[in-house]
């Protein structure tokens, strides 16, 4: 309770951020649509990497209201609710180290297994939430400006994928935490690797000869074409971020329990 308590300010600043942004942006999908034409016109100088990039395969789909979502809304997701989602994890063990609250923590009765899988789940419980309500905030807005029909099916699939990246770059930071030996914080580090492995990902789109880089970074198994006619859940987008994602949480708790932890 604690934990969850001293996390829920920061939990509320950033998924309010966020679901600011998603409905800021929706705001314009009328003018959008009502200037289709000096829109196509200024579309059609830029490479098609880049709308690729952005899950979009062929221009028409802008101005659909599912595929202007996600081409102007999902990348809130995709680097903002990761750094929120590295940022929690990474810092919620070694902070008791860096604000020298390590032994009164480990006073109490519970084993070093215990105060892992406990702050985990706290870390996991608010990427769950900040993706189920942005995802919520998300939809209304898309039921509010739209001028067609959407598919829901669609939106669910693009909402678990962003799920799924999130959870990966949480058990991410809790790996990178017990590899650290002194207390210290390691935000700047996890940020910017966020953005690092982004930046590589829209390469690897942009450049033809480039493409294979974007298998190292975890975008590259992301769906973002939603108006694909055979869009959906890939099994092999599952097992990635499925697997990875056990694996660095398995590792982290074996590191953690043999850390050295300075008080």
């Amino acid at each position: 309770m604690r934990e969850l308590r001293s996390n829920a300010v920061s939990l509320l600043i950033w998924t309010s951020v966020i679901t600011a942004l998603t409905a800021l942006t929706m705001s314009f999908y009328g003018v959008f649509l009502e200037n289709n034409q000096k829109i196509l016109a200024m579309i059609s100088i830029i490479p098609e990497g880049t709308l690729q990039f952005k899950g979009i395969s062929d221009v028409d789909d802008l101005f659909s209201v599912l595929g202007f979502y996600s081409a102007n809304n999902v990348i809130y997701m995709l680097v903002l609710g990761s750094i929120y989602s590295i940022v929690l994890s990474s810092g919620i063990l070694l902070k008791e180290e860096y604000n020298k609250t390590a032994e009164f923590l480990l006073a109490w009765p519970l084993t070093r297994g215990e105060v892992f899988y406990s702050k985990a789940a706290v870390v996991f419980l608010n990427v769950a939430v900040i993706n189920i309500v942005t995802a919520i905030a998300g939809y209304i807005t898309l039921v509010t400006v739209k001028r067609e029909p959407f598919s829901t099916d669609a939106f669910i699939v693009m909402s678990v994928y962003t799920l799924l990246l999130n959870m990966f770059f949480a058990s991410l930071g809790l790996f990178m935490s017990t590899l650290v030996r002194r207390a210290r914080p390691i935000t700047t580090l996890s940020i910017g690797l966020v953005l690092i492995l982004y930046f590589i990902f829209t390469i690897s789109n942009i450049t033809d000869g480039l493409s294979f880089i974007g298998y190292a970074t975890p975008y590259k198994f992301v769906g973002m074409d939603t108006l694909a006619p055979d869009y959906r859940l890939e099994f092999i987008s599952v097992i990635y971020f499925g697997g990875l994602s056990l694996l660095l949480s398995f590792t982290a708790i074996r590191l953690y329990r043999r850390k050295e932890i300075y008080l």
